[in-house]
């Protein structure tokens, strides 16, 4: 597959193009602010802005699937909504199916199911409370676009780590292992993200973790 990763640069972003890339697809890798020193052989560097929706009209064509893995910077996260609605305006042009890596915050607290992971302060300190707010507003955006969408909420702890290849997936709940911890490293999350595409499933939002 031909796949258009969207904040190749980043964290999550970066280790999607790598795991596409090892797996035999043709990433192209699309970056906001220039190329980074290194890529995997065969990967197609692209400057775009996520937030021109024309920009990325040109950028996906031709795809097969779409990674949307965007973070917006700090005091930027009043910009989530149009730069992800750009993107899914942008996919839907083509007819093509686009993953949107978002936030844990939209999940469901797993000690209690009528409470959102955003207002549960032992995941969502006051001190991330924005950003994890605009990752709720993405999700609604998603849910009002006619796009062929999928949202991916990571859990709690996204950091760099090794890939085990290993992990646990669910729907609308934080998963948690046994020491109530919700984690997964960049590497096994975007082995998640390429499953899905290759072998997508039912639900339109879900998670993973360990």
């Amino acid at each position: 597959m031909k796949i258009a990763v969207v904040g190749a640069a980043g964290m999550a972003g970066s280790r999607i193009v790598a795991e596409a890339a090892q797996r035999g697809h043709d990433p192209v890798a699309v970056f906001r602010n220039g190329r980074p020193g290194t890529l995997p052989p065969g990967v197609v560097a692209v400057r775009g802005d996520a937030s021109d929706r024309s920009q990325m009209s040109e950028v996906f064509a031709g795809a097969d699937a779409v990674v949307a893995a965007t973070r917006p910077a700090p005091g930027q996260e009043r910009t989530v909504a149009a730069t992800t609605r750009a993107m899914l305006d942008a996919a839907a042009g083509h007819g093509i199916r686009i993953l949107v890596v978002g936030g844990a915050a939209p999940l469901r607290s797993p000690g209690d199911p009528d409470r959102l992971v955003l207002d549960d302060p032992e995941y969502v300190p006051e001190s991330i409370r924005t950003i994890a707010s605009a990752s709720v507003v993405q999700l609604e955006v998603c849910r009002d676009h006619p796009a062929d969408w999928v949202y991916l909420s990571p859990p709690a702890l996204l950091e760099p780590g090794a890939r085990t290849g290993t992990y646990r997936r669910a729907t609308t709940t934080l998963l948690v292992d046994a020491a109530g911890r919700s984690r997964i490293s960049a590497e096994d999350l975007a082995v998640a993200v390429l499953d899905e595409l290759e072998t997508p499933e039912v639900a339109r939002h879900f998670t993973v973790g360990y």
